[in-house]
């Protein structure tokens, strides 16, 4: 069965912004504090802006004072999947769309609970709809 994974490089430069492309498919990071989404407290769902796939819940939002949008659990534990990012001299845990593949953020375990880990997101890789 073919996936959002199977579709070429050409196919994402022509959809995304360059912002969008650098961030979602070479796995770049936005500005701190910069992002749309950061202090968006609409209730409703984020999306991945490359390929629509639900990712995070409005309810599990929240305020990390990260500079990125924050969540502490997925919509769905297949939402997304996560990869070892060695990058930069740092260990840490990158989370990619588990549809098309494209990079979102990073995870770590210093978030609220019930989960304790904090899903740290860019804005770029979200699209948002409410309720």
């Amino acid at each position: 069965m073919s996936t959002d994974r199977d579709k070429p490089e050409s196919y994402w430069r022509e959809k995304l912004t360059p912002e969008q492309y650098r961030v979602l498919r070479e796995g770049g990071t936005e500005r701190a504090f910069a992002g749309d989404l950061y202090e968006h407290d609409e209730e409703g769902v984020y999306k991945c802006a490359a390929c629509g796939q639900e990712l995070f819940d409005s309810e599990t939002k929240y305020k990390s004072g990260s500079g990125w949008p924050s969540f502490y659990e997925p919509a769905d534990e297949d939402a997304v999947d996560e990869k070892q990012d060695l990058s930069h001299g740092m260990r840490r845990t990158e989370v990619v769309c588990s549809n098309c593949g494209s990079h979102l953020g990073h995870v770590f375990p210093d978030g609220p609970e019930p989960t304790g880990l904090r899903y740290c997101i860019n804005s770029v890789a979200l699209e948002f709809e409410a309720d």
